[in-house]
C-alpha cells in the first residue's frame, strides 16, 4: 500500500462531496460538503492544500458514475470533464473509479440510521465520497495497484 492521503471526490450537479483518508490508506472520512458552482475547483484545491501541509498528498480519486451495466452515459461525460479540470489545477494524479450506486447506498444507510431530510441531504455527498475513497483504498490494498483510470493532465 502506497503511503499517503488519498481524497475522494464525489461530483454531483449540485453538491460535491469530499472525503479524505488517514496516510496509511486504511480508512476515508468525511471532510466537507462543496456546493457546485463557481469557486467548487479552487474550494477543493484549497482541501488539497490544507492536507498537503499536513501530511503527503498522494492522489485525488474521483467517482465515476457508470451505467448499471458498466457503459458510459451523459453523467460520465461530465464527471470526466470535471476531473480533468481538477487534474490540470492540482499537483497530484487525479484518478476515476467506477462509482456505481454509491449515492444510493449512501442515502439509505444515513436513512437507517435516522437521518432526516434536509439534514441526510447535507451529509449525503460525503458519506458517498467516503465509500467512494474507501472502495478505493480497499481495492488497492487487495490488488497491489492503483485504483482506476489516471486522468490526464494536459
Amino acid at each position: 500500500m502506497r503511503h499517503g492521503v488519498r481524497i475522494g471526490i464525489d461530483p454531483g450537479d449540485a453538491r460535491i462531496g469530499v472525503a479524505r483518508s488517514d496516510p496509511t490508506g486504511f480508512l476515508a472520512t468525511p471532510v466537507e460538503t462543496v456546493k457546485r458552482g463557481r469557486g467548487d475547483l479552487q474550494r477543493i484545491k484549497d482541501i488539497a492544500a490544507e492536507i498537503a501541509e499536513e501530511s503527503t498528498l498522494l492522489e485525488v480519486v474521483v467517482g465515476l458514475p457508470r451505467s448499471l451495466k458498466g457503459g458510459e452515459n451523459p453523467a460520465t461525460e461530465k464527471v470526466r470533464a470535471f476531473a480533468a479540470q481538477l487534474a490540470r489545477r492540482l499537483p497530484v494524479p487525479v484518478r476515476l473509479v467506477d462509482e456505481r450506486l454509491t449515492t444510493v447506498s449512501a442515502e439509505s444507510m444515513l436513512r437507517d440510521m435516522g437521518r432526516k431530510g434536509q439534514d441526510r441531504r447535507s451529509v449525503v455527498d460525503q458519506a458517498a465520497a467516503v465509500m467512494i475513497l474507501q472502495h478505493a483504498l480497499d481495492t488497492e490494498r487487495t490488488s497491489g495497484r492503483a485504483p482506476g483510470e489516471l486522468v490526464d493532465n494536459e
